[in-house]
């Protein structure tokens, strides 16, 4: 019997080129040898225009909204566009690959200080939101107990002299927006709010994205419950086009196990965001009272 394979060898591979393409990035970061970008920008080109193709031959043949296989080529076009865009503007604003002076770009003053071991603001975002890069922490707290030398110096932009000059700024900047009005707890929450309230901001968007995705567990465990008591656990497409079985994307979000596995990950991107947020509040937090 086949198994058709050739429906989830696409599918596959571009799921390896992703993962090639992070370890590439790594790899011409770690090394600073920039001119292997030229590979990359091919290999993104080329994959933005055959999806552009596919997506406009869906539109010409009436493959609307309605059929997953439309959203998913539609979602991949603009993915494919944006990071082309950010490739290509690396490249510009760098004077990379094709240009013959680059601009010479020098690491944070954090990351030239071996003294300097917290490495949250200057990683990516996947270690970021994983805090992946306390590995080596963890490692070292498992064989003994850390002290003050393990951990390391802070960064310059939590210190407290750094924090107290930021709101010193911020106030006197309120006192000489308005120095013919009296100054009291209006001017200073001022002050507070544009020296650290970018940070509050990304902490409550967190939390709201947080509390957003806390909807979707409820709404697939009943869609878990709904199918399971019809009975009707298989996907049966009923739309074809082009001599191909398209299934809508109705059909395919009803489905127990499509549920099951977007509950999972509902789950899991709620608690990143609730950790971003708790994380950010702290850190704020504990830079505002160092200014103060």
């Amino acid at each position: 019997e086949s198994r058709h394979l050739h429906l989830y060898m696409p599918a596959g591979m571009a799921f390896l080129a992703a993962i090639t393409s992070v370890v590439y990035y790594h790899n011409i970061e770690t090394s600073n040898f920039p001119k292997l970008l030229i590979a990359l920008l091919f290999y993104w080109t080329l994959a933005f225009i055959t999806k552009t193709i596919k997506f406009v031959k869906f539109c010409d043949n009436g493959v609307g909204f309605s059929q997953l296989r439309f959203c998913l080529t539609g979602l991949l076009v603009a993915l494919y566009g944006m990071l082309l865009a950010v490739e290509i503007n690396v490249i510009r604003v760098r004077r990379y690959v094709f240009f013959k002076t680059p601009k010479e770009v020098k690491p944070p003053e954090d990351l030239q200080d071996l003294g300097v071991r917290f490495l949250q603001p200057f990683v990516n975002l996947l270690s970021k939101g994983t805090y992946w890069w306390m590995n080596t922490f963890i490692k070292t707290a498992h064989k003994k107990p850390i002290d003050l030398k393990t951990i390391g110096k802070l960064p310059i932009a939590m210190r407290a002299l750094t924090n107290y000059i930021r709101l010193n700024e911020a106030f006197e900047a309120q006192k000489n927006k308005r120095s013919s009005s009296p100054q009291g707890s209006r001017s200073i929450w001022r002050a507070l709010c544009c020296a650290f309230g970018r940070p509050l901001l990304l902490s409550s968007t967190f939390r709201i994205l947080a509390d957003l995705l806390g909807f979707a567990g409820p709404l697939c465990i009943s869609g878990i419950v709904h199918n399971v008591g019809k009975g009707n656990n298989t996907i049966r497409p009923q739309t074809k086009i082009l001599g191909v079985f398209f299934i809508s994307s109705q059909e395919f979000l009803s489905n127990a196990y499509v549920l099951a596995v977007l509950l999972f990950f509902a789950l899991l991107l709620q608690r990143t965001f609730l950790q971003a947020s708790y994380y950010v509040a702290i850190e704020t937090g504990i830079n505002l009272r160092g200014a103060i």
